[in-house]
């Protein structure tokens, strides 16, 4: 694990009635972090302190890596918040960053919190990315469609119940990409959705795996799909409530040891801008005193972006996707010296370099699952980053 700490940790906070444009605040599209709903939530800039983590054992590691720090802070550390992005499994790096600045906003009034000597940083507006040139990612269209039918055929042999496929798709613009320029657009086309930035991974996540305040969990739980919009054809569809049950199944018997009076309702149809959902809300009330981190260890991955059975999936995944998810489908969000917090799943994203953008979709196959449909589904969900872009 690396970390990089501040020499000075003193903490100001100060509020501002102000109904400025937020992504306009950070002086630049460097060290970004956003966590944002229907125009409320936080945005920061700088770094206090940045943990890397690899290796098994991420949420752990992330956990005493967080609690180090905090304990630094001693009585300041209320007003302090890390936000996460996690590695989809034990190869990839996961990274917490609790920012110099952060700005939160509840109806119009911005708390402003600054740890360490809050040093002016130099302004630049905010870019657009310029002409978008689109190339294939590690697998093109057509190869990928052969490997979801593949997976249908080893799901209708019985191996399994459910398998999430995922591919991506590069992007390469005229002019460096601006983190801000990506969040701002988002957030303006997809305000239902939490609009999300850690170390370059950029995103607008319709799915709530975790909300942790006190002893009071809750859950939304998205799996099935359509982009024609019509709910009824998507509540009355069998392999959708398949895929939709598994995912559920998977959560609630995750958070099981740890909690009491489970509930789970639904599923209901979550109508986004371009693509509908099957929604289940679960709440929960916790008894072993687990942080959200521990909670996000016992649940990750759950069939809504891996599969069931856990191992199976995971398998099936590394022989037939061909590629490596990074940060992608992984818990995403922040935490604070509590052991509250929000964690989405990192759906809808990109991560960013420079003037590359990578591009993630997904889908949940079970033995009824059409190859070609399956394509057309990750192309409506590419859509939420690609209009962003221009595209």
């Amino acid at each position: 694990m690396t970390t990089a700490l501040p020499q000075r940790r003193s903490v100001r906070v100060r509020e501002i009635e102000d109904d400025a444009d937020l992504w306009a605040l950070p002086p630049s599209g460097d060290a970004t972090v956003s966590w944002m709903h229907d125009g409320r939530g936080m945005i920061g800039w700088g770094e206090a302190a940045r943990f890397e983590i690899t290796g098994p054992g991420q949420y752990e590691q992330a956990a005493r890596a967080w609690s180090g720090f905090v304990s630094l802070l001693g009585g300041d550390a209320a007003s302090a918040v890390a936000f996460a992005s996690f590695s989809f499994d034990d190869r990839g790096r996961s990274v917490l960053i609790v920012p110099q600045v952060l700005v939160t906003r509840r109806e119009n009034r911005n708390r402003v919190t600054t740890i360490g000597p809050g040093t002016p940083s130099p302004r630049t507006p905010i870019a657009r990315p310029g002409r978008v040139r689109w190339s294939d990612g590690a697998l093109p269209r057509d190869r990928w469609r052969e490997a979801v039918a593949e997976a249908v055929r080893r799901l209708r042999r019985g191996e399994l119940e459910k398998v999430v496929l995922a591919r991506d798709l590069l992007a390469e613009t005229d002019q460096p990409l601006d983190p801000r320029f990506l969040l701002r657009e988002l957030a303006r086309r997809h305000p239902q959705c939490w609009t999300f930035a850690v170390d370059g991974l950029i995103g607008a996540t319709p799915e709530m795996l975790l909300r942790r305040r006190g002893d009071q969990v809750t859950s939304q739980v998205l799996a099935g799909s359509s982009w024609s919009g019509d709910g009824e054809q998507l509540l009355a569809s069998q392999p959708h409530r398949d895929e939709h049950d598994f995912a559920v199944e998977s959560l609630l018997t995750a958070i099981a040891p740890h909690c009491a009076d489970v509930r789970a309702s639904g599923p209901s149809v979550l109508r986004l801008r371009n693509i509908a959902h099957l929604a289940t809300d679960v709440s929960a009330t916790l008894t072993t005193g687990v942080d959200l981190l521990g909670l996000a260890a016992a649940v990750h991955p759950t069939a809504a972006v891996g599969g069931t059975p856990r191992r199976a999936a995971a398998d099936l995944i590394a022989e037939l996707e061909d590629l490596d998810r990074g940060r992608y489908a992984a818990p995403v969000g922040w935490l604070d010296a509590n052991g509250d917090g929000e964690l989405g799943l990192a759906l809808r994203c990109a991560q960013l370099s420079g003037s590359r953008a990578r591009l993630f979709a997904g889908c949940g196959i079970v033995a009824e699952s059409d190859p070609d449909v399956e394509v057309r589904e990750t192309d409506a969900k590419f859509a939420a980053v690609r209009e962003a872009l221009g595209a």
